[in-house]
């Protein structure tokens, strides 16, 4: 070996997109992403805007009247964004996306607040994570306030129709996209990228029912992976990439034959939690030393997402849960914050024994939704939800955020979007 240590996959991998990423930020001759170069085409014709909770709005298939364009070439860099009508893309049947997967994108929404404005919660969160997802899939990078500003930009356009403030309490979901674009069909980093952003009306899959649908009752059904694995130490889990998303929807599909919501996703021989379907997962429980704990999985090994949501729960419990804390009441008591690796039998353990309090997914699409069963080794195990519909710290959390993200209380986490 000559006295050199031998690099992993892992560490070459890393180092080669932190290069990435430098290189975006240093690069004199490349273009950079630039909000103030935009340029904006109304659309002529305006998109019908969907009843709430309607059957349209379930569809998520009615995206508002606008769309932002940006590409950018290996010759230049980023070129102008625009505003545009929304519409078609034009693609290549060699692009890379189409067989390389290189794509990623990022999942977020805007928010009509109770008194008046526009927000986006938390969006330098979303604009960084969209940064590392391109590098993690040889896409170019970018400075994410810029991103940041073309959302602002587009939900002032589009904001005031389609979140009026006659219906305060509603939200859009903002999808913004990258994908590997072009005409050259060879295994390599694409040559042109196309960043996009649309937004679409989206059901509240935390409270809400499908009208098409019998009412269900409250909680999620979970059924725990048994041969299917999401993702694995080292890989790409982290990102938010397709790759993480398609291969789960067989797993999904069977487990909606049977009657469950999502899969809870476990990992390796000992059955390690990581997440439930695309969303992150928090247990409360009395640990067997008496302790009063939230737990989730770690962000090391990059098998889990980094959850805006789940950092923002985070966040809240570590500020609000504390012995000394004003928010603890008869119901709410002090929590211990744990981030490590658990696992189902824990939990199994934990709820024969009488010391499981609640479970809840978080996540930009269910928000913070309860968990009412998880399927393991073929045995439903009831997970408690002592206000009937939720548990105590579920519904808590799920208030606090709420506050925050329709203007009831002033948060440096709402980002308010002005508007004409």
């Amino acid at each position: 070996m000559n006295g050199h240590a031998v690099e992993t996959v892992d560490h070459l991998t890393s180092t080669r997109i932190k290069d990435r990423e430098q290189k975006a930020v240093t690069s004199p001759s490349m273009h950079d992403l630039d909000a103030s170069e935009l340029i904006v085409t109304l659309t002529q014709n305006l998109r019908p805007v969907p009843e709430l909770n309607s059957k349209e709005v379930w569809g998520v298939k009615a995206c508002t009247d606008h769309m932002v364009s940006v590409t950018w070439t290996d010759d230049y860099g980023w070129h102008a964004p625009k505003i545009v009508p929304y519409g078609p893309l034009e693609i290549m049947p060699t692009a890379s996306c189409l067989h390389y997967a290189t794509q990623c994108f990022e999942g977020m929404k805007v928010y009509r607040g109770f008194d008046g404005k526009l927000r986006l919660f938390r969006p330098d969160r979303n604009c960084a994570r969209l940064v590392s997802s391109a590098s993690r899939v040889a896409l170019p990078t970018f400075n994410p306030l810029e991103l940041e500003r073309l959302l602002k930009a587009l939900m002032k356009l589009d904001g005031p129709r389609w979140l009026p403030k006659s219906q305060p309490g509603n939200f859009l979901y903002l999808r913004p996209a990258m994908i590997g674009n072009g005409e050259q069909l060879g295994v390599v980093s694409p040559s042109e990228v196309l960043l996009f952003i649309i937004a679409v009306p989206w059901p509240d899959l935390s409270t809400g029912w499908n009208p098409a649908n019998t009412p269900k009752t409250p909680g999620l059904r979970l059924l725990a992976s048994k041969n299917d694995t999401r993702a694995w130490p080292g890989g790409f889990g982290y990102a938010k990439v397709g790759a993480n998303y398609g291969p789960a929807f067989v797993a999904q599909m069977e487990g909606r034959k049977q009657g469950y919501d999502q899969i809870l996703w476990l990992f390796g021989p000992d059955f390690q939690v990581t997440e439930a379907g695309a969303s992150n997962f928090f247990v409360v429980w009395r640990t067997p030393e008496g302790k009063l704990q939230l737990i989730t999985a770690p962000l090391e090994g990059k098998i889990i997402l980094d959850g805006v949501t789940r950092r923002s729960v985070l966040d809240l419990a570590s500020e609000r849960f504390t012995p000394s804390s004003s928010y603890l009441s008869s119901d709410i008591k002090s929590l211990e914050i744990a981030e490590r690796t658990y696992t189902m039998d824990e939990v199994v353990s934990a709820q024969k024994e009488g010391r499981l309090i609640e479970a809840f997914v978080s996540g930009t699409a269910y928000f913070i939704t309860p968990v009412s069963a998880i399927s393991f080794r073929d045995e439903d195990l009831e997970i408690p939800m002592a206000k009937g519909e939720t548990g105590v710290y579920a519904g808590v959390l799920k208030q606090w955020l709420l506050d925050i993200k329709y203007g009831k209380v002033e948060h440096e986490w709402g980002v308010v979007v002005e508007e004409e």
